[in-house]
């Protein structure tokens, strides 16, 4: 059945494709069928282009008869984050200033999903040049969560988490720059991996030296991610971060055991609110390594709490790049980007200098702190999804959005320091709402983030879970 289809493992979908069993036109229209019928209530994509991929599934379905040599992801649909510059396709970046704007080249991950086969059809939705955790914006009405379309799907992935989530496509590229991957998958429920820094190249950007975005994988598989991830990983000459060797065979390494790992598990760093019911579902989760041959040891880390340089840092970009736009269109700037820029715009030279070395300081901290496990497990979220167009309130009795980066405690640190990290879905709420558990992995392992992600799902199962759409 169609919908089915819609719910199949892109490694499931690439072996029929091959043994034409499945034509890629076929799944196409599946896809294309289910975002018609839920966009309406999801508004997960900013543009679909359906014409074009039309053209590129027949185009698939053509070489497969042909006997081509195929490549990873032949003929599989792949949604694009509207971060992304995607050639001959609407690229808004979420923000009215490039409402209508079409690119002539590619991102580096697009250009590699491209080459692999990948089907690419449609744009997902972003706030403002990804600045927050809420997927809204100017261009179009904010996107909502699959498991309760009052709630937010979270961001800055946010259209790639729901679109995924929802049965719009197994594949989904997604960007995290403070969480902005592991955010919407948390909430969302389901996979999504932030790799290490320059795993995955990131070209054309704005900032290539003190950088904290990253580029992943969101899917509803380990595995599916593991497939996504081994396309687009590799060094690029265009972004001078990118890790120069060659990845890992990321699906071999889901099939590896973790009997005898280390594993450090903390709650709340000794320092974030956590919800109650977040912090209980997420603990039973991370003892459940135990099941997997671990030895789990609680531990809170012992370094002081990062928000505060770690918030001059990320206005201060905000205002360097998107500034001048205030006052050449006010009105096209969104009323929370608007905030930021002002408050970036406050920050001295000095402030950003001991800053950058709090960042460096920092990094040698959970350097050390790493070096005495092999895994470390969090939270993913404080809390499950919020009002889409409200704010969480209190968590644990905290006024939570206070704290600079307060939703991201638990995540934002895996940016600043480039490891690994991970938000697997690991339980649901009493009121329906998906919870994950962060899994982080030390510097540069993310064959090890996938293959104790791995190791978790078979465990304890989410992908067959659908959302009540």
């Amino acid at each position: 059945m169609a919908s089915d289809l819609c719910f199949t493992p892109a490694t499931e979908l690439r072996e029929l494709i091959r043994a034409r069993q499945l034509s890629p036109v076929e799944l196409l229209d599946a896809v294309l069928a289910r975002c018609e019928e839920v966009e309406p209530t999801i508004h997960a994509f900013v543009t679909i282009d359906a014409e074009g991929a039309r053209a590129a599934a027949r185009a698939a379905e053509e070489a497969v008869m042909r006997g081509d040599e195929l490549g990873p992801l032949h003929g599989i649909p792949v949604s694009i984050k509207d971060l992304f510059a995607t050639a001959g396709m609407r690229t808004t970046y979420g923000s009215k200033f490039f409402e209508d704007f079409v690119p002539d080249y590619d991102a580096v991950a697009v250009e590699r999903i491209r080459r692999a086969g990948g089907i690419i059809f449609g744009k997902t939705n972003t706030p403002a040049f990804g600045h927050k955790d809420m997927c809204d914006n100017l261009i179009m009405p904010a996107t909502r969560n699959p498991w309760n379309p009052d709630r937010t799907s979270g961001a800055s992935s946010g259209g790639a988490g729901a679109a995924v989530a929802a049965g719009e496509g197994p594949l989904a590229l997604g960007s995290d720059g403070a969480g902005s991957i592991r955010i919407p998958s948390a909430l969302c429920g389901i996979y999504g991996l932030k790799p290490s820094l320059g795993r995955v190249p990131f070209w054309p950007s704005q900032d290539y030296w003190t950088t904290r975005s990253h580029i992943g994988p969101m899917t509803r598989t380990v595995r599916d991610a593991a497939l996504l991830l081994s396309v687009m990983a590799g060094p690029d000459r265009r972004d001078p971060i990118s890790i120069d060797e060659q990845p890992d065979d990321y699906l071999a390494a889901c099939d590896g055991d973790l009997r005898g790992l280390r594993v450090a598990w903390s709650a709340d760093f000794g320092y974030a609110p956590v919800d109650p019911e977040v912090r209980a579902l997420t603990e039973a989760a991370a003892r459940r390594f135990e099941e997997l041959g671990c030895v789990v040891v609680e531990a809170n880390p012992q370094w002081d709490n990062p928000a505060e340089w770690h918030a001059i840092l990320y206005r201060a970009g905000i205002a360097a790049k998107y500034g001048p736009q205030v006052e050449s269109r006010p009105d096209w700037v969104d009323p929370s980007l608007a905030i930021l820029i002002e408050l970036g715009k406050r920050i001295s030279t000095e402030e950003l200098l001991h800053a950058l070395t709090a960042r460096a300081r920092f990094y040698d901290q959970a350097r050390e702190f790493m070096d005495q496990f092999d895994l470390l497990l969090t939270p993913a979220m404080p809390c499950v999804a919020w009002p889409y167009d409200g704010q969480p309130g209190e968590v644990d009795g905290s006024r939570i959005q206070e704290t600079p980066g307060g939703r991201w405690a638990l995540m934002f640190p895996w940016n600043v320091t480039g490891f690994p990290a991970a938000s697997v879905p690991c339980g649901m709420t009493s009121e329906g709402l998906p919870v994950g558990l962060q899994i982080i992995a030390p510097w540069h392992q993310d064959a090890l983030c996938l293959r104790a992600s791995a190791a978790f799902e078979a465990l304890q199962p989410w992908a067959d879970r659908r959302p009540p759409l």
